[in-house]
């Protein structure tokens, strides 16, 4: 398991970097909106960066701002802001006469690379769990490498699409992960094997194309890399991402069946060991998703003192389930 344990920690590097810099955010549009507020418009540029005020001098700032304060009035308030990785967050800003959506980009040194204001779209319900039944989307024993309700169970957590996100990697009787000193895909007990639909529906996007890293490289371009989105109802829709190159059988439209075949397991992707990633959100638009906490129908957890069926059950960081 010591591959394993530096991998997995590794996945989520960038994920946690995004959440410790909610701050960052705050600081930089709070000082922007105090200055749009006082039309302190040279103050609205303090923190670009020089691309940033080559493209929106003050010149084009004044006029822009003077007609957002004509049309919106002042900014109230700013509610906590919601991250994209890695980059950008996202402010509803209250205004005296409705509100606005205003879009943020940081480089890494807190300098604004990219600025939208736009009229607000009102959030996407999020169920407080799944109404869709679901089962486990793959068969056989595999163990839970993160999944749970708080960081320390889920390195998931702070990324709002993906807070009740799960990485399952496959297992043997004995706990083990891969074989030998999982110098290749092919000695992970993952690589290869069927991931299912845990329930029945729609597949929205597929994303296909994308080659498995040699273990311990990771391919932060491509995120997800290999992935297939199933909507299952409205505000439901499950996300199966990291498969194995050249191997997912459904196609955008195809309605699927709970237990059909949608791919192999792989590690493509933001991933350096072959592993499944699974949540589920509320839109088929990845970064706008907002994560739903999910209990599958049926799900055998065994340890040592032997094994135990749950129902509507939800797994957690460290137990090892058998789908049957």
């Amino acid at each position: 398991m010591r591959r394993s344990l530096i991998v997995l920690a590794a996945l989520f590097l960038a994920a946690l970097a995004v959440a410790a810099g909610t701050e960052r955010f705050e600081k930089v549009v709070n000082e922007m909106v105090e200055a749009i507020n006082e039309k302190d418009y040279a103050g609205t540029g303090k923190d670009f960066d020089q691309s940033m005020e080559d493209f929106f001098p003050l010149e084009k700032r004044k006029p822009f701002f003077e007609n957002i304060s004509t049309q919106y009035g002042k900014i109230e308030k700013l509610d906590k802001p919601r991250l994209t990785p890695p980059y950008q967050a996202i402010f509803v800003a209250h205004c005296e006469r409705g509100k606005l959506d205003i879009q943020v980009w940081l480089d890494e040194k807190d300098k604004i690379i990219g600025l939208l204001f736009l009229p607000h779209k009102p959030a996407i319900p999020v169920p407080e769990k799944n109404e869709t039944r679901l089962s486990l989307p793959f068969s056989g024993r595999w163990l839970v490498a993160w999944g749970g309700d708080t960081k320390e169970l889920n390195q998931h957590h702070d990324v709002p699409n993906q807070r009740f996100a799960f990485d399952f990697l496959g297992a043997n009787e004995e706990g083990e992960t891969h074989k030998g000193e999982g110098r290749v895909n092919e000695d992970y007990l993952a690589f290869g094997r069927e991931v299912l639909a845990p329930a029945d529906g729609k597949v929205t996007d597929v994303i296909n194309g994308v080659r498995d890293n040699a273990p311990g490289s990771m391919n932060p371009y491509s995120g997800l890399g290999n992935a297939v989105f199933i909507q299952h109802r409205e505000y439901e829709v499950s996300v199966l991402a990291h498969l194995k190159l050249d191997s997912i059988t459904v196609e955008v439209g195809d309605k699927v069946k709970t237990g059909q075949v949608v791919g192999l397991c792989g590690n493509s992707g933001n991933s350096s060991e072959a592993h499944l990633h699974y949540h589920l959100q509320n839109t088929p638009i990845i970064q706008d998703g907002t994560g739903i906490k999910c209990y599958f129908e049926k799900v055998v957890v065994t340890d040592k003192g032997g094994r135990k069926i749950k129902t509507n059950y939800s797994p957690i960081k460290g137990e090892v389930l058998i789908a049957e």
